[in-house]
């Protein structure tokens, strides 16, 4: 039996739950990784009703389908990033409040504990989300930037995911974070560095997810051996490059689905991302957990690419196998 498929919400928060259950099911997928925003799975909710969280269940368990997982990427992303206008159409208004930059941050992560517990409530064992980075500004050292500007910003990511943290802990919920440019994480070196920041804490792993890594240059299977332990949760998102002369991998501040970027996303399976190798390292460092797409694509319709993408997966899946292929030459 291969590993449960499930689709992630996120990009399809525009439906009622309902609806996106019901077509999730019709895809063919095994479950479901919600979203903490529009109505699929609402934070605040599940803490002030009692009724909430076996009232989502109940909507999932009549197109039986699982749940694995809940996304706090949205308010993830203001927990350690400077604020500014453009955060104010990823949060809840309440986060938002009146906009001031230090409050938004403050909110955001009393919202995250909160996504914790909301977990816990469900019956969830892994929150996936961001950080935010108060230092991706930098990332191109001119002005130089000195080290003491780097460590400062691996040194407030600890401070203000600690207090997070222990929340998670008291919960029995780890935090997944998406490796991913602008969190304070987006390749190999910067997630040690993170986890160097917390000192290896249990309750923070990562949300694999190779299309960030694979257009950035890093090999998605070097990310797999050198976390084995950390890998909580996993997306199957595809990614290609298009570097033709003209383009450049930063994006010449073009946005997503622009034939002259010189990166985007694909649907699985329809990019140069090698997923044979993937499955092979997740095999390897015992991964059992849920395939779950995170369909992006500008290019293709969503509904025939969730499906496809489905299909695609659940060919690619294969267990690990218990034994030699020549164990009946053994002694």
């Amino acid at each position: 039996m291969g590993r449960p498929v499930t689709l992630f919400t996120g990009q399809w928060a525009d439906l009622p739950l309902e609806e996106m259950a019901r077509k999730t099911k019709e895809f063919g997928y095994d479950g479901i990784e919600l979203a903490c925003w529009g109505d699929h799975f609402e934070v605040d909710k599940a803490l002030s009703d009692d009724a909430y969280c076996a009232r989502k269940r109940d909507t999932l368990e009549r197109f039986d389908l699982q749940c694995h997982a809940i996304s706090a990427h949205l308010v993830g992303q203001a927990v350690c990033d400077l604020v500014d206008e453009r955060h104010k159409m990823i949060v809840p208004p309440y986060v938002w409040g009146d906009g001031s930059p230090d409050g938004v941050n403050r909110r955001a992560a009393d919202e995250l504990k909160n996504s914790a517990r909301a977990a816990q409530r469900f019956g969830v064992g892994v929150v996936n989300g961001f950080t935010g980075s108060s230092i991706w500004h930098l990332l191109y050292s001119f002005p130089p930037v000195s080290a003491k500007r780097i460590d400062a910003g691996f040194a407030l990511f600890a401070e203000r995911f600690n207090p997070i943290l222990d929340v998670f802990g008291e919960c029995g919920v780890r935090f997944a974070l998406e490796v991913h440019p602008t969190e304070i994480a987006f390749d190999i070196h910067t997630a040690q560095r993170a986890l160097e920041a917390i000192d290896h804490r249990e309750e923070f792993g990562f949300n694999f997810d190779p299309s960030h890594l694979h257009w950035q240059g890093v090999d998605p299977v070097e990310f797999i051996r050198a976390f084995p332990d950390r890998i909580y949760h996993v997306h199957v998102k595809d990614a290609i490059t298009t570097l033709n002369g003209r383009s450049g991998i930063l994006a010449s501040h073009l946005n997503f689905g622009d034939p002259r970027r010189g990166w985007d996303f694909r649907s699985p399976g329809r990019g140069g991302i090698n997923f044979e190798e993937i499955v092979r390292a997740l095999n390897q460092v015992g991964y059992k957990g849920p395939l779950s797409i995170e369909w992006e694509d500008s290019g293709m319709d969503r509904e025939f690419g969730a499906r496809e993408a489905c299909e695609f997966t659940r060919r690619l899946d294969f267990s690990a196998s218990g034994r030699a292929f020549d164990a009946a030459f053994e002694e």
